[in-house]
């Protein structure tokens, strides 16, 4: 997903201010070294980095990109390399515990879905029993 590219709202507004202040007077001066020439020089720096800001991100998603692209060829790569030395040495080979991977022979043999480190406190199961002890809601009667 691309990042959201910024919109000044104050650059918005100071073009139009000084849009209409260009009219009055395009070397409009009110004192203390607010000036039109001045204002529009600031105008145009935040405009200038704005663009190099939206431009970045562009940039920047590109190369993310990019990156998740390289990332994945890399996954793949990296499970090939380990079925590769599984081919060459065996899965049961030391050689094929060195490259990562887990011995045939040194594979847990629990249950599936069954993790090595379960907990100490076993869930507690409720029954659904109805009055005779069978497990079988009554029949609705009507």
């Amino acid at each position: 997903m691309a990042r959201r590219k910024r919109s000044s709202p104050v650059l918005q507004k100071a073009v139009r201010r000084a849009a209409g202040m260009n009219s009055i007077d395009p070397n409009l001066d009110v004192g203390n070294g607010l000036t039109l020439p001045v204002f529009s020089t600031l105008i145009e720096t935040m405009r200038a980095k704005e663009n190099a800001y939206n431009s970045a991100l562009s940039n920047l998603d590109k190369l993310y990109r990019e990156m998740l692209e390289t990332e994945g060829k890399l996954a793949d790569m990296t499970e090939h390399m380990l079925m590769g030395v599984g081919v060459l040495y065996g899965k049961s080979s030391v050689e094929y515990g060195m490259a990562g991977g887990v011995p045939k022979n040194q594979r847990s043999k629990g249950l599936r879905g069954e993790s090595l480190t379960s907990s100490p406190q076993q869930p507690s199961f409720v029954a659904n029993v109805d009055g005779n002890g069978n497990g079988k809601k009554p029949a609705p009667t009507s």
